[in-house]
């Protein structure tokens, strides 16, 4: 099985930064070590669809705390710590980890051709051409937005002015069923401008869903009924430790003081595999949609 691997990406672009801490660079090494022994057992993984999801979900989980607590959280100088939003360790490892879990062995109704993982999606076209000066088939412009993680295709288009197309122009691009933003908090914030893609999505390709993760919950929780966001679904089931705790982490000295009870609490909320199921369970619900028969719909009496 082939998928993409933004997270080892990261963990190559830290251990060449200059920046990293001499006393860094072998556990950095060590975690690339371990990361390839993650993804070895992820692709022996078998069984029926709910075992799969319960093994792989057992496996990240044991990653993810190496890398949370003895990569980042242990580590006797503050560089991991401090700039792990900008280097993003931490977070790219379950935007890695969805393609292993959205696949054949948990949804074999994939269909060959469709696209798992992160990717640049469509979200518009436009044309750049003018009376004076058309261009060859009007000059399309395809806008694209990153997504963490997408269900998709590649769609194939041509424009021109012959009927023929004999002078045309051609465009790919990758047009997003299921797309999802990934975060490790989530705010306020965060929340409205997911507000804003969520519709940019929905806008580009009709029927897509849109859905956003996050491991802890930084914010009360807000319906997503008046917004394009099909679902939230917080992946850890738990809100994010207190700032007044938070505060502590930012030196060696104050991690190794809080460090049991950071444990703790990560010990204490894991990675559930009942909130990836049930985006597993969302995404089997599309790939089960079917236009409704005219018979079916009578007797039932709605479509």
């Amino acid at each position: 099985m082939s998928t993409p691997t933004p997270h080892l990406e990261k963990l190559n672009a830290v251990l060449a930064n200059d920046k990293l801490p001499h006393s860094d660079r072998p556990r950095v090494e060590e975690t690339i070590r371990r990361y390839h022994a993650w993804t070895e057992q992820m692709r022996q993984v078998g069984g029926e669809p709910e075992e799969v999801i319960e093994q792989v979900v057992t496996l990240v989980n044991e990653y993810k705390l190496y890398v949370d607590v003895d990569l980042i959280f242990d580590s006797p100088e503050n560089f991991l710590y401090r700039q792990k939003g900008q280097l993003k360790i931490d977070n790219s490892i379950i935007e890695e980890f969805l393609p292993w879990l959205i696949g054949p062995a948990v949804l074999p109704e994939l269909a060959d051709g469709v696209e798992v993982g992160p990717t640049r999606c469509f979200s518009a076209l436009y044309f750049r051409s003018a009376l004076d000066n058309p261009g060859s088939g009007g000059v399309p412009t395809l806008r694209a937005k990153d997504q963490d993680f997408a269900v998709s295709r590649t769609v194939y288009i041509r424009t021109s002015y012959d009927a023929s197309f004999a002078d045309c122009a051609t465009q790919d691009a990758s047009i997003a069923y299921v797309a999802a933003e990934i975060k490790t908090n989530l705010d306020k914030t965060m929340f409205q401008e997911a507000c804003a893609t969520a519709h940019d999505v929905k806008s580009a390709v009709a029927g897509s869903k849109y859905f956003l993760l996050c491991e802890w919950l930084d914010m009360t929780p807000l319906s997503t009924g008046g917004t394009d966001i099909d679902e939230v679904l917080i992946l850890r089931g738990a809100k994010r430790l207190p700032s007044n705790v938070r505060q502590h982490f930012s030196t060696y000295a104050g991690r190794q003081e809080r460090r049991d009870e950071y444990v703790a609490y990560v010990h204490a909320h894991p990675l559930r595999s009942d909130v990836f199921g049930r985006l597993v369970d969302h995404i089997r619900g599309l790939l089960a949609d079917e236009d409704p028969m005219e018979k079916d719909a009578l007797e039932k009496g709605y479509f």
